[in-house]
């Protein structure tokens, strides 16, 4: 990382939940479905009131340059989870170290919580993800796929 960029990882509050809607959006472009966010803000503010999920922020000075959107849930094979449903580093701060030590931080939550597994998904075409989970020692599972039912 840039030693002039100082990175701080800390909680989100509700203070950050515009800037992490915000970043969701950057990362639906990214993955090229920049329609298919149909959560409002609103929605995010709600629910994050309402403690459906929980975040982590990378703040570089007074900007949030990263999140991780998780949520606990269970495995029943194997114990309690904790899920992560969006990493992202916007877009003019990647490649600076500022993913592994927000993903670091999801990790240590997960230890905290006393969780035994972490899980998330990853698009097959995301080579630069799956180089990184790679390289910390993560399993891809390509022998599970995704279901979903829209209500």
């Amino acid at each position: 990382m840039n030693n002039k960029q100082r990175v701080e990882i800390r909680d989100g509050s509700i203070n950050d939940i515009e800037a992490a809607y915000n970043l969701v959006v950057e990362l639906a472009v990214y993955e090229k479905e920049p329609e298919a966010v149909t959560a409002s803000l609103e929605n995010y503010i709600q629910d994050f009131n309402d403690g459906i999920f929980q975040f982590l922020v990378a703040q570089s000075g007074n900007e949030i340059v990263g999140i991780a959107i998780y949520y606990m849930t269970y495995s029943t094979w194997k114990g309690k989870m904790l899920h992560l449903e969006d990493f992202i580093v916007t877009q003019q701060h990647r490649r600076k170290g500022i993913g592994e030590l927000l993903f670091n931080a999801f990790v240590a939550r997960a230890r905290e919580l006393d969780c035994v597994l972490t899980r998330w998904q990853v698009l097959d075409w995301n080579q630069t993800a799956l180089n990184f989970y790679e390289k910390i020692g993560a399993t891809i599972d390509k022998d599970w796929w995704t279901g979903k039912l829209y209500l």
